[in-house]
């Protein structure tokens, strides 16, 4: 059911936010000159797959994970992007394609070991990531992976609709603060 919801809610959101991705990644190519950012993470049972956002910080940045960049190299769109969370909104083509869901554990980079060893030994790693889940609403990111791979297994366990919808509703009145970065 939820895949289902996960199908239509991504389709809808592509077809009817369509002129606002335009607008959007027609600033970013003024901002970066490249406005989407494609990555490759951990995705369901481990396998890998193309993660894609809006780029919010200059292209020949470092790919690690977000906590470890440095708080300089966002550009002040890239700023706006991740405070709204509207950086996350092509992952939508990730969740139409199955790839990944509405809500899940956020998908990982391969070089943090440390989490995808914990998210493995909670199997986590045998969901589909997701756009957002209880971590996020909660502020709880990849600089703590233990603690991470504990809510991820701990929303995974007790995931319904009725959690599902709440935490959608959660990330899009601003619940949570997206991903941060260091000073």
């Amino acid at each position: 059911m939820i895949r289902f919801f996960d199908f239509l809610f991504s389709l809808i959101g592509l077809v009817v936010g369509l002129p606002f991705l335009v607008i959007l990644f027609v600033i970013g190519l003024f901002d970066t000159g490249s406005p989407i950012f494609r990555q490759e993470r951990v995705g369901r049972n481990g396998k890998a797959f193309t993660l894609i956002k809006f780029r919010t910080m200059p292209v020949n940045t470092a790919s690690v994970a977000t906590h470890l960049v440095n708080a300089s190299t966002v550009t002040p769109f890239g700023n706006f992007l991740r405070r709204s969370k509207l950086d996350e909104l092509p992952q939508l083509w990730n969740v139409l394609k199955g790839e990944m869901s509405l809500v899940g554990p956020r998908p990982c980079l391969f070089n943090q070991e440390e989490l995808i060893a914990e998210r493995s030994a909670r199997g986590v790693l045998e969901a589909r990531p997701g756009v957002t889940g209880l971590a996020q609403v909660n502020d709880i990111d990849m600089s703590t992976p233990v603690l991470l791979a504990e809510t991820d297994a701990r929303m995974l366990e007790t995931l319904n609709l009725k959690d599902y919808f709440k935490y959608i509703l959660m990330t899009a009145t601003g619940k949570g603060q997206g991903d941060r970065t260091s000073k």
